[in-house]
């Protein structure tokens, strides 16, 4: 039985850059999981703000003249997992939590009938790892989230999500209890696309004027206020 109560509310974060950075690392471990998986070296990967890593793989395949195959998407998922298995310490000592991120989690939890997991265009594996490292993983249920082993468009990932916290917490989640928490353009139109609210965070490459002109709900300059955080996230849900 469906309980539809109208204080449930499900709060998907995004990864990097708005609750950790890697500062570099993460594209010199996606560097080395490519090499692994086709023999060369990339020149570069291809662009990664707002993007899945299927998609990311696939464009960087084909910028090399290799036509991507659901074979080496596979390979890909695990070479990336067990680069990061591998350097936990150097993601533990160049990467950090932004500023706020626990603190933010922790307020939200406190407010009653919140679920937060994740929306994010990491492989589950991967952003397992990086909430880890950071002690950031407690108060999320990961089970619930949705990520790029699910599929390619971050839109679609929504109502991936909403269905496995419905199923798990026996709520129903639509656009109207459901918010992404995100920090650029690309998290504010998966939302939009997808089905949810949508609170900005400036945190990485898009500006707070860029994250309005984008239709955000709720724009924050960072998450070190978590009393405004909660505002937002209760105020659009």
């Amino acid at each position: 039985m469906i309980d539809h109560a109208e204080g449930a509310r499900l709060v998907l974060w995004d990864v990097d850059h708005t609750l950790i950075e890697t500062r570099g690392l993460g594209g010199q471990l996606a560097r080395a999981a490519f090499q692994e998986i086709t023999g060369s070296r990339p020149d570069e990967m291809a662009e990664a703000t707002g993007k899945t890593e299927r998609v990311i793989l696939s464009e960087t395949l084909l910028a090399h003249g290799i036509q991507p195959t659901d074979e080496l998407q596979t390979r890909y998922a695990q070479a990336l997992s067990e680069q990061y298995w591998r350097n936990i310490d150097a993601l533990e000592r160049t990467g950090r939590a932004i500023p706020g991120a626990a603190e933010a989690i922790a307020a939200l939890r406190r407010v009653p009938d919140v679920i937060q997991t994740v929306l994010t265009g990491n492989y589950r594996a991967v952003a397992a790892i990086k909430l880890s490292v950071f002690d950031l993983d407690d108060l999320l249920d990961l089970e619930v989230g949705a990520y790029a082993d699910d599929g390619a468009d971050r839109a679609s990932l929504v109502s991936i999500a909403q269905q496995r916290a419905g199923e798990k917490y026996r709520r129903r989640f639509s656009r109207a209890n459901t918010v992404i928490i995100g920090d650029t353009t690309h998290d504010v139109a998966a939302a939009h696309d997808g089905g949810a609210g949508v609170v900005a965070v400036a945190n990485g490459k898009h500006a707070a004027d860029q994250l309005r002109a984008a239709d955000a709900d709720v724009v924050l300059e960072d998450l070190t206020n978590a009393t405004a955080l909660v505002a937002a996230v209760t105020s659009r849900t």
